[in-house]
């Protein structure tokens, strides 16, 4: 769920969840084969992102960071194009986890 909810963080950097991030975040969710109330939880963080403290990357465990890496980069090119704002956190977060 960790990884779902810095996905969805990232989806809302460009202050906008495209239609391509949402249908990348439901692949997700479909892969790691959520229970109900999980899915839910997903659904409210793609219309209302997740708070910054909630996305700190000091919370990913050392063994998990590539796949953070990979999916956060993975949805901010999910739409076609990268804006300053993707740009700048995503860089944050491949610092911070590296």
């Amino acid at each position: 769920m960790l990884l779902l909810k810095f996905v969805c963080a990232f989806a809302w950097a460009d202050l906008e969840v495209h239609e391509s991030e949402r249908r990348f975040v439901e692949r997700l969710m479909r892969r790691f084969k959520l229970a109900e109330s999980e899915r839910a939880q997903v659904a409210q963080w793609l219309c209302l992102a997740p708070a910054p403290a909630e996305v700190d990357p000091a919370l990913v465990p050392k063994e998990h960071r590539r796949a953070f890496i990979e999916a956060a980069r993975a949805v901010i090119y999910a739409d076609g194009r990268i804006d300053d704002d993707e740009r700048s956190l995503f860089d944050r977060l491949d610092a911070a986890l590296r």
